[in-house]
């Protein structure tokens, strides 16, 4: 019986062999681009110049000056006060991502410099359950603005959250919203400068509170921001949602945000700011 398939012949020229973790694909234009190319632009699409999201490790190494970080207000851990549990209990996410980010928390607080001059930076890590806000994440940010507050030194706040208030700790991490709101406007009235940067994706409480009370807000472009996603707006109030609505582009054009800043520009822009409104 005559077979239905049979096996190729090896050609005799030479194999072309794609070494797996080469290429990434851009999840803005689709298009395959080399990895080393991404990473020596700063983790940015060199076709269409959309910033992938980084860890928060990562984007102090771009914004501080090399060597100069010192983080603080570490070992704070989450006490669970729901014993809140779905498919895995709450004490086994935040594991897992301790594990997976290496960090104690969604965020990471210290003092570092930019451009020669000290500050006070805390910075979302995205990984660690989507950067959502809970009460370890809003304490820490409280403490930051304290330090900035005592120090009277400048505040940056780089957001990334998917989620705001992290819906395991119920009305403690809704509380966070107000809590840091009230670090920040008693940092105001002390004459403090905050510089909000507001990365993909800033999303639910966190875009609600502190990270659009910025004195100076930047934004990478493409970013999504806003409070509730597109979809839940678009089937609540039943109307079609422009193309670019909660972006960047979209914010800088209704005068949310002040500016928006390539990766690659982002450390000597707040340098910039700190130093025109500290003399």
């Amino acid at each position: 019986m005559a077979a239905w398939f049979k096996r190729k012949e090896e050609s005799s020229g030479s194999k072309v062999i794609i070494a797996e973790g080469l290429w990434i694909k851009c999840d803005s234009c689709k298009e395959i681009i080399y990895r080393a190319e991404v990473e020596r632009g700063g983790r940015v699409c060199p076709k269409c110049h959309y910033p992938f999201r980084i860890s928060a490790r990562e984007r102090l190494g771009q914004l501080v000056d090399a060597g100069s970080f010192e983080e603080r207000e570490t070992g704070l851990a989450t006490t669970d006060p729901l014993n809140f549990k779905d498919t895995k209990k709450y004490r086994e996410r935040v594991r897992a991502a301790n594990q997976k980010t290496s960090t104690d928390e969604a965020v990471i607080c210290g003092i570092g410099s930019i451009g020669g001059q000290p500050a006070v930076l805390a910075v979302f890590e995205f990984g660690f359950l989507g950067g959502s806000m809970g009460s370890v994440v809003g304490e820490k940010l409280t403490r930051g603005v304290e330090e900035a507050t005592k120090l009277a030194l400048p505040l940056i706040i780089v957001s990334g959250s998917g989620g705001g208030a992290r819906m395991q700790e119920g009305i403690l991490s809704l509380m966070q919203m107000a809590k840091i709101s009230a670090a920040l406007a008693r940092y105001d009235q002390a004459g403090g400068l905050y510089v909000s940067i507001l990365t993909d994706p800033t999303m639910g409480g966190v875009a609600a509170s502190f990270a659009l009370q910025g004195d100076i807000t930047f934004a990478e472009p493409g970013a999504m921001i806003g409070f509730a996603g597109r979809r839940t707006i678009k089937n609540t109030i039943r109307l079609e949602l422009p193309p670019e609505f909660q972006t960047s582009e979209f914010l800088l054009k209704h005068g949310f945000i002040d500016r928006i800043v390539p990766r690659k520009d982002l450390r000597t822009e707040v340098a910039r700011i700190i130093d025109y409104c500290e003399h």
